[in-house]
């Protein structure tokens, strides 16, 4: 403990570390090149295989439409791309993870982190086309009709412009999110016109801040927990899923995230921290300003997506454990984090003019059930049971249960750790992890991204090797399983097989040579495996 109850150290950040030696200063510039040919391939693939508007301005583009006359080529492109990109995340985890005598500093990290986002910056949507909907519904706003009540399809028409490019499944859905974003997004349509086109890059600079914020709140959130901030920012901002879905995929987690972190570190700006058992430190100048400031910024972030409510429950203990530690004193935070979230949502609903709409729109997500989701794929599992058994196909059924049963069990977990994070069993930023995590493991529409709630909160507090060998395994697997179109390419699903050995020949003879630049690679990039690691690494004499 530092001073005031700070904490100085923990498990992944352990001690003093050095910089990088010369060699290992050289090898992390081979990797940040190594990634930013990954990226730039991405970039020159998704021009075929993204998932582009309806009417695509890339055709219109001398020499760049080539590649959308070539979808195999352009996604066995993107796939390499994507393949080296997580490639080179992996290896800059070498230099970043905790243990070693000489870590990656937050200024290398953000050196190789940014040129991999600037390709990403311009180019069609990847992964899915969820920025269409945004689009849509936004443009629903914007001509004064009510999208929590009406579709797409409904309140635009099948054949307008923005219509079009929504995926079948939600043209005639309202839409699931807060009154924040589908006002910005309002803003931006206006701009944009008809040209979707543009729509798209206005929704990405949207990500883009949201990006922003993550990047900033990040580092600052692992110095209050002792992690190191390098380490947080590979495992969070640098993380594949993040490069992939919120900055390529522009999806609004983006922001909403990035509001939620920038609300934490702004209400612990001032926050003083009481150790368990001594008396409380005095009120520092400004505290009650910037607690207030950080939940309202928390709110502002639920009104872009509900999930980042759950951060105010753990915000309120931050702020009763500064207190006495009293039960009076968690149920006065509560009463202040409650009375600051339902001023902004009146606010925000009376300002946009749509009201409390959304509340009823929140399981709109449901309605599709994902493939990954742990929960959907139970369900289905339990419908064929049904059917070989002869007692009729209840999928439905099934599902429509385990998403209940989900929902409570995500709300024990949040109750459990929010109860235990006041008793000071765990930090409150690793039960906000943990119980986003539990949120979106158990939906039956769990979509890869979804579990960046969880990971970016606990790359900036947990300290656990454990934790990070998870976090890092599912992250490179799950960049990897949804295609770059977000679909089986219009249903031919035979080119992905093709693109993915294609793209593994080309992967390969490109680690091969950048080994043969940076012998210093050639050990395991998965980070956190010491035991492994301390029998591979050079003796200190040759250091």
């Amino acid at each position: 403990m530092g001073k005031g109850g700070i904490m100085t150290r923990s498990p992944a950040n352990s001690g003093r570390t050095e910089p990088l030696d010369a060699d290992e200063t050289r090898a992390l510039g081979v990797v940040q090149r190594f990634g930013i040919v990954g990226a730039l391939l991405l970039a020159f693939g998704s021009l075929g295989a993204g998932a582009a508007p309806v009417l695509n301005p890339v055709l219109e583009i001398p020499v760049l439409r080539l590649f959308t006359r070539i979808p195999t080529v352009s996604v066995a492109i993107a796939y390499t791309g994507m393949g080296m990109m997580v490639i080179a995340w992996l290896w800059l985890g070498r230099f970043a993870r905790p243990g070693r005598d000489r870590i990656a500093t937050q200024g290398q990290v953000l050196r190789t982190l940014l040129p991999w986002v600037l390709p990403l910056m311009v180019i069609p949507p990847l992964f899915s086309r969820d920025v269409y909907s945004y689009l849509a519904q936004s443009e629903i706003v914007r001509r004064g009709f009510d999208p929590y009540a009406l579709g797409p399809a409904e309140a635009l028409g099948v054949a307008d412009p923005f219509t079009s490019g929504v995926s079948n499944m939600w043209r005639d859905t309202p839409a699931p999110y807060g009154p924040l974003f589908l006002e910005i997004g309002s803003w931006l349509t206006g701009i944009a016109g008809t040209n979707v086109a543009v729509g798209v890059l206005l929704q990405r600079l949207v990500a883009l801040v949201g990006f922003g914020l993550i990047v900033w709140a990040l580092p600052r959130l692992a110095r209050r927990c002792g992690v190191a901030p390098g380490t947080a920012l590979w495992l969070g901002a640098a993380n594949p899923l993040v490069l992939f879905h919120l900055v390529a995929g522009a999806h609004n987690e983006s922001l909403a995230i990035g509001l939620m972190l920038a609300g934490l570190e702004l209400g612990m700006r001032r926050l003083a921290v009481r150790v368990k058992g001594e008396p409380p430190p005095p009120r520092a100048k400004g505290e009650l300003t910037f607690i207030v400031l950080g939940a309202v910024v928390i709110s502002l972030a639920a009104m872009v997506k509900i999930h980042a409510i759950v951060a105010l429950g753990f915000f309120g203990v931050m702020i009763a454990r500064r207190g006495k530690g009293r039960i009076a004193d968690l149920a006065a935070a509560a009463v202040l984090m409650l009375v600051v979230f339902v001023t902004v949502t009146l606010a925000i609903g009376f300002a946009t003019g749509l009201g409390l709409g959304w509340i009823s729109a929140l399981d709109t997500p449901s309605k599709v059930w994902s493939w990954v989701s742990p929960a959907a794929e139970l369900g289905q599992l339990g419908g064929v049971f049904g059917v070989v058994l002869g007692l009729g196909n209840h999928t439905g059924s099934i599902i429509a249960i385990l998403s209940v049963l989900g929902y409570a069990v995500a709300g024990a977990v949040t109750v459990k750790f929010l109860w235990d994070s006041f008793h000071w069993r765990y930090r409150p930023l690793i039960g906000l992890g943990v119980s986003l995590g539990a949120f979106m493991m158990l939906h039956v529409s769990m979509q890869p991204w979804w579990l960046l709630w969880a990971v970016i909160p606990l790359a900036a507090a947990a300290g656990t090797s454990r934790f990070r060998n998870v976090a890092t395994a599912v992250s490179a697997v799950l960049a990897m399983v949804i295609s770059p179109p977000g679909s089986p390419f219009d249903g031919r699903s035979f080119i992905l097989h093709q693109a993915y050995v294609a793209a593994a020949i080309v992967i390969v003879l490109a680690v091969l040579i950048t080994w043969r630049r940076a012998p210093i690679l050639r050990l395991p990039p998965l980070p956190g495996l010491p035991g492994f690691l301390s029998r591979l690494e050079r003796p200190k004499t040759e250091r």
